[in-house]
């Protein structure tokens, strides 16, 4: 055959031959080869995962080319003028809302850095579900944006693509894409089927094939051409799909595909038919509706009509007929149903998507194509065509999450674009599809509702406990549904077609009554149900989003009649449901659901009606009965609100709370919370006022509570949740009549009415206030056009504090704070309380407002109350609300509730009273208008009651009340007075028959029934429908018999007038608070802030100034005041509550005394004890200064609180911290800190570092010198040493024992291992993990042991020696001794065992000697850094101020004396005495190091150290002054070094001629010209140098620059000496100016008599003090150096030229835009692995990448972060998280987040990048952060630390 001879024939010529075939103009021979050729290789029997058909592919498609040439090749003929980059989940994208016109608008990184977006709202972020680049689109984003490359439209100078150069791609490729799809249609197996399904399998092994689309998708415009026309061209998809007739595999496969459709629910319509299952019910008014239902088809064969089924449920319980959806016969087509036909690769390719649910690689392909015009047209058809497959095969999913990500990644590629939304809406019925694929969704979890009448309720809802709501399912329709609304023509084509209306109301009312509460009456619910979480985000999501999506294209009169289509069908959803859930006029008690979506439709259509529209309020509302209905759901939550905060839903679990909270939460309150009050507020506006109050008291419970008898009965509560009850009814009356949101307050109003509030709870920083304020109406980028922006609104309200540091180490971020007018003009309590989610935010914005009053003094004395605020005033539509302040019903309850105040009956509050006040004052405020004269009430009316003559509030306050007759049980003390009225004037008398009469008993209840009748007869015609209970007042009362009820008349003889000013008497406490003048006496303006006097004054002076009957009275009572007294009753009760109020009082001042003085105390210790930076006076903590004259050291033990010494049998030991650090290690010669690098071009070399010249230094020595002697003469430490810090507080050792007995045995650990040793200080809590022993007390002899004296400095010199001469004497076995060995052990145990082995031989003593020293070096050269590197301060630094080295030093001379020096090695000698010349020792054996390469400040510590303690101080002085010798020669041999050979000689000549002068041992140039001869004699010193002068010294020598670098050089020595002697003998420091700090330190350590005067200039020589002739010592020491073989002499001579000095630690050097490390590391590969790491992060002291928890860099069990902490840290580790730009500390085993450096334009950080705001370095908070590497003080400072396992 053919075929067979070209596939074994090499690829590359056999495809070229095919290509010159086919482009022959009769190519028939070259198509059947082709065919041929392809039947073979495309076999889709082989296995899959065989790649050589792919080879061939390429091979083919190339035409004989390399591939990748070709793939250049079609890359140049690129049209595309879109970017198109897809990306997947986690990719970092940007979105820029100004130029975004959806607003899922996004940009990859690269377009978003290539376009201009200086000063935009933008913003990156991680995407959670993929995405698509929109550059270059202009229905997405505005064209400023567009990037360099897509703002050039490319297309046009694109040459035109050759012919030949695609032609083998369109011939190969349908057989290529039709291969894929017969192994996707062989791989499917059903889930139901019993073998093993493994689709994920299928897909790995088409995994290269998918790969190599995607590769041709990107190769451009011209590829993507080729590829469309083969996916939509249906006559090639017709050929190739059913398979050749004689191919018997392909027929095969064509059957699985079929039964796959089948099973997939989507056989068309006509097919159905054919087979005999046409559903009867189709009837001529549902044929062409069965469209877009039988679009959803039926999921099992078993039941052909899945939504006309009944279903059981809840064992057997007939949820009843299900209703089935009917849909309008017009404009819907059945042929919806054909297209599911496959009819070209594309559709079945998107079918077998679907089917594998989604895999990535699949949909990157789908989506690749879409910049191609053609194809996105075709596949958004096509989506749409699928739509309902791919809900139900989410709704089956396992993986519902990943799918629900996957499928919304296309369909937002899809639906943000306006102008295809609509072609695909008109074209493709995308609205209808929607409606019902959603409708059929929810169908599948419905229930019956229990609310009203649980037994013959007809109501369903869903059930929020199914997963298809619990885990979310729904998310991808109803997002897609609110983004496709979006776009104006498409949700006018919604709101236009009444039949998808009435279908979506329908949807809605399946989450109305959801998620139903039953308050638990008897006992504590078992099981917490988790569901309203479920219930509120479906409310949320499914309802309230699309409501605001279609409320936005409601704004103007245009838009009027969608308005009211909107309103007709909610009400009349509304109606079907309150008939469905049997509703009549009651709610069920003890129930409430938060989930009133239909309500909340009405509601927010209604406000937009009447604000945007112009429409009139009334033309859209239903009769009475029905807003009665409709208030009363609403009313029920607003009640159950107050209930819950009252305690009564408290056996109903912790949930309960959770939903109320939610309900006003600031992501829902706006959809929720806000709609409701809205709705309530028009229901008040248009009923009866007394009817509506009354059924607010009613609700909330507290009708029995309003009587003015003392003592009541209350059937429905019990008596502590009463007052709660009473202040929740009126405090909702208040914001019912107050909140104007949505009653005529403009959005910029509402803003910033929103934003007062949040800010006057708490400081809110800039992203959470975003957050907290509801996004609608007002969205908070400023894209609406005319609103005030956020920004500007924040800048008028509020100051910004910019973020601080605290010394406690909590790290403040920027806050807003409201401004001083805020608090005086603006601040609304009323508006705080609505916004609350935690009562006590309530009260902490009173006590934010009572404190800015006391600053500003505007109230300082007692508690102010909460002020008043003027309100804007209502839209005329809504005046009706006024009426509900000015109605007799209203009025009565004020009455009462002022005279229960006054006579302080049970359960009043301050609350209440206030409440009571604020509705007066509203009252007085918002007057109605009236025709009639206000001032003459009106007669003629004949009310049932005659408590009040009128309606209006103004002229009721001054209507005296005579007789009130009350129903009190027997048992009250208003019944037991006699019967008869007191005897009184004849006038009087005749009125009493009549009093009497007016005395009406006052009941809210039949009140409410009175004008339910009335407005039941005047629409007598509905009436008659419904049957209604008989009104039973009494209904309430429970079994059990409580005490009789009597009628009483009480005697009152009050007005509200007077009732007030006796309540001002009562709250001032004075008889006649109010003189018969105040009136006249008052300023206006004092009135706005202060307490209840305030506020009643203020309404009495409205009342005056607004009606003169008012003032009349108003005067004449305060004329005649007279005490309280309650009618007919003593009242030793009041007496006792004045009392009981006073000593409470009283109790109150004193404990606020107390905690005063406590708070002061607290202040203290913690400034004593824990201050960690503050330098502070020498404080008497520093033990080993100040108590050196004492003869006994007494130490307070902080455990048992016993004061005694420290005894070798009980030692006493300091609480320290011993850490590993190589701080020191990391200084730099310069003072500039190292900058991270950003680009590849930038390194960062270690080399320079501190630590790692002193290891060359000693590697050197090793190498040609004596290994115990190079031990000898080098610190180690700079790198792991051990730095011990104390908090300065004792304890005894065998008390510190049982302490960590004790804290071992108490689990409850906090974040350290007391396995460890670690601990916290008992008394100051301070992190610690070993206790230092002190040295017990000293007798009186030690006086004269640290006197100066007089001796020679040759007598001392001899001392010294013998000294060291002296055996060490081993301490004698004691409890002491035991301890300091084992603190010894804590040290070596402190550090890792490579920072200790220096030696060749580790483990020896040299080495152990050696470590032990360096101890000390660390310990003082880290004092010096944090003294800032010199002595100049003086005084003691705070490091100083809890020093430990005068212990630790003591333990460590202990340790050290074990081991003796060899006299014969003593540097001692060497360096006092001039030696005969000894026999050099024999060759094999090494020299020893040559004094001049000796460490100076080494040779101190180390002899201080083992010289016998405790060291006189004059011998102290003559080890310094003999060592400064050897140091001034160093630095004159190292200087020597620097000259050029020419000043060398200069210098030697000069010098010698001074050398006979008589102090030539003390001039600098006498020794210089020495050195330079004696060091001359070889040739060697100086060669080895020659090259580095010409660096060093381009300028000459003068005397006074050698004199500073002489003097630069012997700082170092000298500062450490004298830091050394201020730890042991306690010598103060003086300070002195940095210029003088040279003969400063040398006066200290008496090298220079102080006789010497300062002005002169010191020279640093006449510091040196010889024993023996200076020229004599200099040359033995310069000899040994001339000494050595050549060989050493040539390596080992750099050791003389060194340089001591040291800048002080620095971390590296930021940028300051976190834009430029993110995007430089965040795709960085990790050095180590070579991948770019999931969580990178980088050191801060060196700049190393590494990889955070990674498990590919993990050594022995251990993370590279951790790693690389102990290596570049000693275990100390400080990493910034490049994906968090957070800082993580790692200290040894545990670790902490630090917080970050970078903070944002607003001052705070943005955890995880979040927000992904710019952010910016904050130098404060580096700073800072430095400051805690250098001190060591991350243990103290960072509170929160727990254990990293090694896993970071």
């Amino acid at each position: 055959m053919m075929a067979g001879s070209l596939v074994r024939r090499d690829k590359k010529s056999t495809a070229a031959h095919l290509k010159a075939d086919l482009n022959w103009t009769d190519n028939s021979s070259g198509v059947r080869q082709l065919q041929e050729l392809l039947d073979c290789v495309l076999n889709p029997e082989k296995p899959a995962a065989d790649t050589e058909a792919l080879d061939w592919c390429k091979c083919l498609i190339a035409g004989g080319e390399g591939f990748e040439e070709f793939c250049k090749m079609v890359r140049s003929y690129d049209n595309a003028t879109l970017c198109g980059l897809v990306w997947t989940a986690n990719f970092v994208a940007y979105r820029c809302r100004t130029c975004g016109i959806s607003p899922c608008m996004s940009l990859c990184a690269e377009c978003f850095n290539n376009g201009d977006h200086t000063g935009h709202d933008f913003n990156m972020f991680r995407s959670q579900a993929g995405g698509a680049c929109d550059c270059g689109d202009s229905n997405v984003m505005r064209e400023t944006g567009f990037c360099n490359r897509h703002r050039l439209r490319t297309g046009e100078n694109v040459p035109t693509v050759p012919r030949d150069l695609l032609l083998m791609s369109e011939m190969v490729l349908p057989r290529f894409i039709f291969c894929i799809i017969q192994y996707l249609r062989d791989g499917y197996t059903e889930p139901d089927t019993s073998t093993e399904r493994d689709l994920q399998k299928v897909l790995q092994q088409l995994e290269p094939q998918i790969s190599f689309l995607e590769e041709l998708t990107k190769m451009g415009g011209a590829m993507r051409t080729v590829l469309t026309k083969i996916l939509t061209n249906q006559q090639i998809f017709k050929d190739l799909s059913m398979g050749q007739e004689e191919n018997i595999y392909a027929k095969k496969n064509y059957e699985k595909y079929l039964s796959a459709l089948k099973n997939s629910g989507l056989v068309s319509v006509e097919e159905k038919a054919q087979s005999g299952a046409a559903e009867p019910t189709i009837g001529a008014e549902a044929g062409a509706g069965a469209g877009a239902l039988g679009l959803l088809g039926a999921e099992a064969p078993a039941s052909p009509d899945e939504s006309n089924k009944e279903e059981d449920q809840d064992g057997g319980q007939s949820v009843g007929q299900r209703k089935r959806v009917k849909l309008s016969s017009t404009a819907k087509d059945p042929s919806i149903m054909d297209s599911l036909k496959h009819k070209c690769f594309l559709e079945e390719l998107l079918f077998w998507t679907i089917k594998y649910e989604f895999p990535q690689k699949m949909v990157t392909f789908l989506l690749n194509m879409l910049p191609d015009q053609d194809y996105k047209i075709t596949f958004t058809k096509t989506f749409v065509q699928h739509y309902a497959f791919i809900m139900k095969t989410l709704m089956k999913s396992q993986e519902s999450d990943t799918m629900s990500n996957r499928i919304v990644h296309i369909s937002v590629q899809l639906f943000s674009n306006e102008e295809l939304a609509r072609h695909v809406t008109e074209e493709c019925q995308l609205l209808d599809i929607m409606v019902t694929v959603l409708l059929y969704m929810m169908e599948s979890c419905l229930i019956k509702s229990e609310l009203q009448d649980e037994e013959n309720s007809r109501h369903v809802v869903v059930n929020c406990s199914e997963p298809l709501l619990k885990n979310n399912t729904y998310w991808p329709l109803v997002s897609d549904f609110i983004n496709i609304l979006s776009h104006q023509s498409v949700a006018k084509k919604f709101l236009e077609d009444h039949s998808l209306l009435m279908l979506w109301m329908s949807f809605v009312s399946f989450f109305q009554g959801m998620n139903l509460n039953k308050r638990e009456l008897s006992e504590h619910v078992e099981f917490e149900s988790q569901t309203y979480y479920a219930a509120f985000a479906a409310e949320l999501e499914a309802c309230a989003q699309p409501m605001w999506g279609l409320l936005t294209h409601c704004k103007v009169k245009e838009t009027q009649e969608y308005t009211k289509t909107v309103v007709r069908y909610c009400l009349d959803t509304l109606q079907i449901w309150f008939d469905a859930i049997g509703f009549v006029d009651e709610p069920a008690p003890n129930q409430v659901t938060f989930h009133l979506p239909l309500h909340r439709y009405y509601a927010m259509f209604l406000s937009k009606a009447v604000k945007c529209q112009g429409l009139d309020l009334d033309s859209l509302l239903p009769h009475q009965e029905m807003l009665m209905k409709i208030m009363v759901h609403p009313l029920q939550i607003q009640a159950s609100l107050s209930e819950i905060h009252s305690n009564m839903w408290v056996r109903n679990g912790l949930q309960i709370k959770g939903q109320a909270m939610t309900y006003v939460q600031s992501h829902f309150c706006n959809s929720m919370i806000d709609p409701d009050i809205f709705l309530l507020q028009v229901c008040a506006s248009r009923l009866d006022p007394d009817y509506f109050i009354s059924s607010v008291f009613e609700r909330f419970k507290v009708v029995d509570l309003l009587t003015m008898a003392s003592v009541h009965q209350n059937a429905v509560l019990d008596g502590e949740q009463e007052r709660p009850m009473l202040e929740g009814a009126l405090t909702f009356l208040v914001i019912l009549s107050s909140l104007r949101i949505h009653l005529g307050m403009a959005d910029d109003e509402i803003l910033r009415a929103e934003m007062v509030s949040q800010l006057c709870m708490n400081d809110r920083t800039h992203s959470s206030l975003l957050d907290l304020i509801p996004e609608n109406p007002n969205p908070k980028s400023g894209i609406v056009p005319g609103s005030c922006s956020f920004e500007e609104m924040l800048s008028a309200v509020a100051d910004f504090k910019a973020p601080v540091f605290e010394p406690g180490g909590s790290m403040q971020q920027g806050m807003y704070t409201p401004k001083e007018e805020v608090w005086e003009k603006e601040f609304d309590p009323i508006m705080v309380v609505l916004r609350t989610v935690y009562r006590r935010d309530v009260q902490s914005a009173m006590d934010r407002y009572s404190a800015f009053l006391k600053q500003s003094g505007m109230h300082t004395t007692g508690n102010p109350w909460p002020p008043y605020k003027e309100r804007t005033p209502l839209h005329p539509c809504y005046k009706g609300l006024d009426r509900l302040l000015h109605c007799k019903t209203l009025h009565i309850v004020i009455f009462t509730l002022l005279y229960k105040i006054w006579l302080d009956h049970s359960n009043m509050s301050e609350h209440v009273l206030c409440m009571v006040l604020y509705l007066i004052e509203l009252g007085l405020d918002n007057q109605v208008q009236e025709d009639k004269e206000d001032e003459e009430p009106c007669i003629e009316e004949h009310c049932h009651d005659s408590w009040f003559p009128g309606t209006n509030l103004l002229s009721n306050l001054h209507h005296v009340i005579n007789y009130v007759r009350v129903r009190v049980p027997e048992t009250a003390p208003e019944v037991k007075r006699e019967k008869d009225p007191p005897p009184s004037t004849s006038a009087e008398a005749s009125n009493f028959g009549q009093n009497v009469r007016e005395a009406q008993v006052f009941s809210l209840v039949a009140e409410r029934r009175r004008k339910f009748q009335e407005i039941i007869n005047r629409s007598s015609t509905e009436a008659s429908q419904v049957v209604r209970p008989k009104s039973n007042s009494t209904r309430w009362v429970p079994p059990g018999t409580p005490p009789q009820l009597v009628t009483e008349i009480l005697e009152i003889r009050e007005s509200m007038l007077s009732l007030l000013i006796k309540l001002h008497q009562k709250l001032s406490a004075k008889q006649n608070s109010l003189s018969a003048t105040w009136l006249e006496d008052m300023e206006t303006n004092s009135h706005a802030h202060g307490d209840g006097i305030t506020a009643i004054e203020r309404i009495l002076t409205k009342a005056a100034t607004r009606s003169r009957q008012s003032k009349r009275s108003i005067q004449e009572i305060c004329g005649k005041v007279s005490p309280p007294v309650a009618p007919k009753k003593n009242s030793p009760t009041d007496k006792k509550t004045m009392d009981k109020d006073e000593r409470r009082q009283r109790a109150r001042e004193r404990q606020q005394k107390l905690l005063a003085e406590f708070a002061s105390r607290q202040k203290s210790f913690m400034e004593t004890a824990m201050d960690v930076e503050s330098p502070d006076a020498e404080a008497a903590m520093d033990l080993g200064a100040t108590e050196v004259m004492e003869s006994e050291v007494l130490y307070d033990c902080v455990i048992c609180g016993q004061s005694g010494p420290s005894t070798e049998d009980r030692p006493t030991g300091l609480v320290v911290l011993l850490q590993a650090s190589s701080v020191l290690g990391h200084r730099c010669k310069s003072d500039e800190m190292k900058k991270l690098p950003t680009t590849d071009d930038e390194h960062i070399y270690p080399a320079d570092t501190c630590g790692a010249a002193h290891d060359v230094r000693l590697a050197l020595m090793q190498r040609f010198f004596k290994d115990s002697s190079c031990l000898q003469s080098a610190s180690i430490g700079w790198d792991g040493g051990v730095y011990v810090q104390t908090c300065g507080h004792t304890l005894h050792i065998d008390c510190h024992k049982s302490y960590m007995e004790s804290l071992r045995n108490d689990q409850v650990l906090q974040g350290f291992s007391v396995d460890k040793g670690e601990f916290t200080c008992p008394l100051c809590r301070q992190f610690a993990n070993s206790v230092l022993p002190c040295r017990p007390g000293r007798s009186t002899e030690v006086v004269s042991w640290h006197m100066p004296t007089n001796k020679k400095t040759a007598v001392l010199v001899k001392e010294v020696e013998d000294l060291q001469e002296q055996l060490g004497l081993f301490p004698t076995e004691s409890n002491l001794s035991k301890e300091m060995e084992s603190f010894i052990k804590d040290i070596k145990n402190t550090t890792q065992r490579k920072y200790m082995d220096y030696g060749k031989n580790p483990g020896s003593p040299d080495n152990d000697f050696l470590f032990m020293y360096s101890v000390a070096r660390t310990n003082l050269e880290l004092e010096l850094v944090h003294r800032g590197g010199n002595l100049c301060s003086g005084g003691a630094s705070a490091a100083a101020k809890r020093s430990c080295l005068n212990q630790l030093f003591h333990v460590l001379a202990m340790h050290m004396r074990l081991y003796s020096i060899d006299s014969a090695y003593n540097p001692w000698t060497r360096l006092t005495q001039v030696a005969q010349r000894r026999d050099d020792c024999l060759d094999d054996e090494r020299p020893e190091v040559p004094m001049l390469f000796r460490d100076c400040p080494s040779l101190l510590i180390i002899f201080v150290l083992t010289m016998p303690q405790p060291l006189r101080k004059e011998h102290f002085i003559c080890l310094v002054r003999m060592l400064y010798n050897l140091q001034y020669t160093q630095a004159l041999a190292s200087l020597s070094a620097k000259f050029s050979p020419e000043e060398r000689q200069a210098w030697s000549t000069s010098g010698a001629l001074k050398k006979n002068a008589f102090n030539a041992e003390k001039s600098y140039d006498a020794l210089l010209s020495h050195v330079i001869g004696e060091l001359s004699k070889v040739k060697t010193v100086y060669d080895v140098n020659t090259e580095v002068p010409s660096m060093l010294s381009s300028s000459v020598w003068s005397p006074h620059s050698i004199e500073y670098s002489l003097q630069q050089f012997c700082l170092p020595y000298l500062r450490l000496s004298c830091l050394l002697q201020h730890h042991l003998y306690g010598d103060k420091l003086s300070g002195c100016p940095e210029v003088e700090e040279f003969s400063g330190l040398a006066g200290c350590l008496g090298l220079l008599a102080p006789a010497l005067q300062p002005s002169n200039p010191i020279y640093s020589a006449s510091c040196l003090d010889w024993t023996v002739n200076a020229f004599d010592l200099m040359t033995q020491w310069c000899s040994e150096v001339t000494g050595l073989s050549d060989t050493q002499a040539k390596k080992s001579i750099t050791l003389l030229v060194q340089d001591p000095q040291w800048a002080s630690p620095h971390l590296l050097h930021l940028p300051d835009h976190y834009n430029i490390i993110f995007q430089y590391y965040h795709k960085k590969a990790c050095t180590a692995c070579k991948k770019v790491p999931k969580d990178p992060a980088l050191c801060l002291v060196c700049g190393a990448f590494v990889c955070l928890k990674g498990l590919c860099c993990k050594q022995q069990g251990i993370c590279e972060c951790v790693l690389h902490s102990q290596h570049c840290g000693a275990a100390t580790g400080i990493f910034l998280l490049i994906n968090a730009s957070v800082i993580i500390i790692i200290r040894g085993h545990r670790f902490c987040l630090w917080g970050s450096v970078y903070l944002d334009a607003h001052g705070e950080e943005d955890r995880d990048l979040r927000r992904g705001k710019p952010l910016f370095l904050c130098v404060e908070r580096y700073r800072v952060l430095q400051q805690q590497w250098v001190s060591h003080t991350f243990d103290h400072i960072n509170k929160r630390w727990g254990p990293h396992y090694n896993g970071l």
